[in-house]
């Protein structure tokens, strides 16, 4: 088995199919077919399942997946710390929650392009679970997410508080308040379960909700006065900036936002700019 036979599991994977793994690493379909093969053959197992819409990895490639991309990035980062130049280059991967880029996030991003012309950035959103479960996959470099912290076994880098507070259309009376309609993240989001517990020692059930995905969806929902919702402060830019504010008892109100990162993770020059950029700035 060598690297190349992973980077080609690895691009099946990731591309869903032969023809687009070929594709993207330049090589001939045929050629790719045939290393796929005999690597099954040599792991004696079935990696992939092929079907009429493209390659789903079956759970022993799954399984082998972790592996794969393990070895991979251990074998990147080996090549970095021999290579690494003085002068800063290579992608860094950046996860990131969509309330954070409300912030200075994109200012930051702007001038570490300026001061970094030749680092390749990647820009992921996705929710604080999810992100860090790609943070611990090696899929990701570092990730700004946001809950309790401090539970995690990553390295925090950069850590800030922000103010949880109710967005409305209008003034909300205590009657009104916990009467509305809710929107909200899907399960897993630190501010819908910091609403659900607020509600409930208000003994409020947080049934009356409409579950949105999409943070921009969720500011519109509140500025046509469809929803009311829990949200960072920070989020109040631009169209709504001028949405109601209302505030909420303090033991519910304040969490904690950070980039976190591996603890055994190499340390690229790239990465190191990053974080001291994110320190100088903040968010």
């Amino acid at each position: 088995m060598e690297l190349s036979d992973l980077r080609i599991f690895q691009a099946i994977a990731e591309e869903s199919s032969i023809s687009g793994a070929a594709k993207r690493l330049g090589y001939v379909q045929s050629n790719v077919t045939t290393r796929l093969r005999k690597l099954e053959e040599e792991l004696g197992v079935l990696l992939f399942y092929r079907n009429v819409k493209g390659m789903t990895l079956t759970e022993k490639g799954i399984l082998f997946r972790k592996y794969a991309d393990s070895i991979l990035q251990m074998a990147d980062e080996a090549v970095a710390v021999l290579q690494d130049p003085d002068h800063l280059a290579g992608t860094l991967r950046i996860g990131v929650v969509e309330t954070v880029t409300c912030g200075n996030f994109m200012n930051i991003i702007s001038t570490y392009q300026q001061e970094h012309r030749h680092v390749s950035l990647r820009l992921e959103t996705g929710t604080p679970f999810a992100l860090m479960e790609k943070v611990r996959d090696y899929e990701l470099d570092c990730a700004f997410v946001t809950g309790d912290l401090a539970a995690t076994d990553f390295v925090l880098d950069f850590v800030q508080t922000d103010e949880l507070v109710v967005l409305s259309r209008s003034h909300l009376n205590r009657t009104s308040l916990f009467d509305r309609k809710w929107a909200v993240f899907p399960k897993g989001c630190p501010f819908r379960r910091r609403l659900d517990q607020w509600l409930q020692n208000e003994g409020v059930a947080l049934t009356n909700l409409i579950e949105i995905s999409s943070l921009e969806t969720i500011l519109a929902s509140v500025r046509e006065g469809i929803t009311a919702t829990l949200l960072p402060k920070s989020v109040l830019t631009g169209s709504y900036e001028h949405l109601y504010v209302t505030p909420i008892p303090d033991q519910y109100k304040w969490i904690k936002t950070g980039l976190i990162r591996r603890e055994d993770k190499y340390l690229s020059h790239a990465y190191q700019a990053f974080a001291e950029r994110v320190q100088k700035q903040g968010l």
